[in-house]
């Protein structure tokens, strides 16, 4: 009797864990292998291209990307801020955080305060608009990003940007609101010195930290954010109160890229450097096995997950929780991505084979603004603004 009690719990719970699994993935699907080169209703345009000329005085180099840009920049600053007063009702609050902001823009590091006060100028904004546009990635984002190299050792890098999370939900068209605002924002960007790349990124206009970028020959770089109790929030609060000895994230990946000159130092400059915020790093290099994620807390790297591909580890993926630990049960993009990647096989992987992964659902989701490939040898990078028709996971 005891025998069979126990065979119909160990079938009770199989058949739970089938419902849990199914429950996971409500919105899944078979992985697509016929995306690219990108076309049908997920795919919604190439972005513009600009140069940002290193050379010139911080306050000017933004300018003919932002003036180009104006339009789609104010309707997303004047987004967030609609969104910001439906929960603070109090105007002399409003002004005082408004103040604050403004504020803070002349606290932030060389040169980034000065590209920012040049954007405002540009666009005729206020200042502390464009200071909460340059700050709002340490918190409200979520993505997946893929390395993997290929049976020759060739590296590819590529990244879907999901953005937007919270930030107001459109209940008529089924979106997010500030996301759908900021696919027009969307630029690929060369950054140059004497006429010279220096890197590449994918960018939004007028946010002068980087979350995407290529620098030829050496390494490629994106970042996710990683959510922690010891959160940005803290940082941007402990920075507020004077304590200024750690870095924005986006200003670090910036200022990697542009200074940077191997996937060590890259990596070494990523793991140790402290942050205002948590962070993923994920960095892919040109030689076998250059590739890894770095998790990193405000103060230290917790863990480096590297390709390993003599043991079989031949792609890192990393959504928003550590490589450790299971995705939140709502929220698990990560398998969806590993299962696809799988499918594709490690002989088959190229750009084209990693859009097809970054096009599955619920890889792709509504959050997502763009997805960005990324090939270290030639510093190419290519990107394209997404859509996720229904039926499709809110995130």
């Amino acid at each position: 009797m005891r025998a069979w009690v126990l065979v119909a719990a160990a079938a009770a719970a199989a058949l739970l864990t089938v419902a849990v699994v199914r429950a996971r993935d409500p919105y899944a699907e078979e992985c697509k292998i016929h995306e690219y080169p990108p076309t049908g209703p997920t795919y919604k345009g190439t972005v513009s291209n600009y140069i940002i000329n290193l050379d010139l005085p911080p306050s000017q180099r933004w300018v003919q990307v932002v003036h180009a840009k104006k339009t789609e920049l104010l309707i997303v600053m004047k987004t967030i801020k609609d969104i910001f007063y439906t929960f603070v009702h109090s105007r002399k609050l409003i002004a005082s955080m408004e103040s604050k902001l403004a504020w803070l823009g002349s606290t932030l590091p060389y040169p980034f305060n000065e590209e920012i006060k040049g954007i405002a100028s540009a666009v005729e904004a206020p200042l502390g608009d464009v200071v909460a546009f340059n700050i709002f990635y340490e918190i409200f984002t979520v993505c997946t990003s893929i390395v993997t190299e290929d049976t020759s050792g060739k590296l590819y890098h590529a990244r879907n940007l999901d953005f937007g999370l919270f930030l107001g939900w459109d209940i008529q068209n089924s979106s997010w609101i500030t996301t759908g605002k900021l696919k027009p924002l969307m630029v690929s960007l060369d950054f140059q010195k004497n006429n010279k790349t220096v890197f590449k990124s994918s960018n939004f206009a007028g946010y002068v930290g980087m979350i995407s970028g290529v620098k030829q020959g050496i390494f490629t770089l994106t970042m996710n954010e990683r959510f922690s109790i010891d959160g940005g929030y803290i940082g941007v609060f402990e920075w507020l109160l004077g304590q200024r000895d750690g870095w924005w994230m986006s200003f670090l990946t910036r200022t990697v890229l542009e200074n940077s000159t191997s996937y060590e130092d890259a990596k070494d400059k990523l793991a140790n450097t402290k942050l205002l915020a948590p962070a993923y790093f994920i960095l892919g290099g040109n030689k076998s096995n250059e590739g890894c994620i770095i998790t990193r807390s405000r103060t230290a790297a917790l863990n480096i997950k590297n390709l390993d591909t003599k043991n079989g580890i031949w792609y890192v993926v990393e959504t928003n929780y550590d490589p450790w630990k299971p995705p939140l049960v709502i929220d698990d993009r990560r398998h969806p991505a590993m299962n696809c990647l799988n499918h594709t096989k490690q002989e088959k992987i190229s750009l084209g084979t990693l859009y097809n992964v970054l096009s599955t659902k619920p890889v792709l989701n509504k959050l997502t603004v763009s997805t960005t490939l990324l090939e270290v040898s030639e510093g190419h990078i290519e990107t394209y603004l997404r859509d996720c028709p229904d039926p499709c996971s809110p995130w």
